[in-house]
């Protein structure tokens, strides 16, 4: 089953091919232009691993926690993609991301930078089931959370133990893992919001 994955959650990019053949675009940091650089680096990635877009069975994105602007570019991409050529959508959650750096049973927790002492957070148990629904909490309430789980990050976290996940490797990671999970109905593929965004919470 031949993939085409993109995770424009946050400040870097990945694209994702994979099946016969396979290629992985990674930019550490696009300043949250994806919209700028996402198609090329997909028609590069599509190039180096020798396939064309007909070819591809599944669209698959990063649905969130994370940029509010990234999520919604990576959604309407995948959609575009599975509309036109009418394949399946597969969606993908930043904490799955995380969890699936941290191949061993061990119950473990997603942590996401939510910025000023805040993360979004989402609990996985040693099948990788959520066994904590996402959330957004405080650094004190990280903590706590610190005594019962692994803590795996997208950043460094000062005073709390942690892994600093690989990100491009996890998500590659978790989309082959779910692969099973896609859909025919473009229309089940929605963005995760754990909170509002700024703009809706002063309206």
């Amino acid at each position: 089953m031949n993939y085409l994955a993109i995770d424009t959650s946050r400040t870097s990019l990945t694209v994702a091919v994979g099946g016969k053949k396979s290629a992985v675009s990674f930019l550490p940091d696009c300043a949250f232009n994806h919209s700028v650089v996402l198609m090329d680096e997909i028609e590069k990635s599509l190039e180096k691993a020798g396939l064309d877009k007909n070819e591809i069975d599944v669209f698959a994105c990063c649905v969130g926690a994370g940029s509010f602007t990234g999520i919604r570019i990576g959604v309407a991409t995948v959609k575009a993609f599975a509309y036109a050529l009418q394949k399946k959508v597969l969606g993908v959650t930043s904490f799955e991301v995380l969890a699936y750096n941290i191949a061993d049973g061990r119950k473990k927790l997603a942590v996401i930078d939510a910025r000023h002492d805040n993360f979004y957070v989402s609990g996985f148990d040693e099948n990788m089931n959520v066994c904590y629904q996402p959330s957004f909490i405080t650094l004190s309430e990280l903590k706590e959370l610190s005594g019962e789980y692994e803590i795996i990050s997208d950043c460094e976290i000062a005073g709390v133990p942690h892994i600093v996940a690989d990100v491009k490797d996890g998500f590659v990671k978790a989309v082959e893992a779910k692969l099973g999970s896609a859909s025919g109905d473009v229309e089940t593929l929605v963005p995760l919001y754990v909170k509002k965004s700024q703009a809706e919470e002063e309206t």
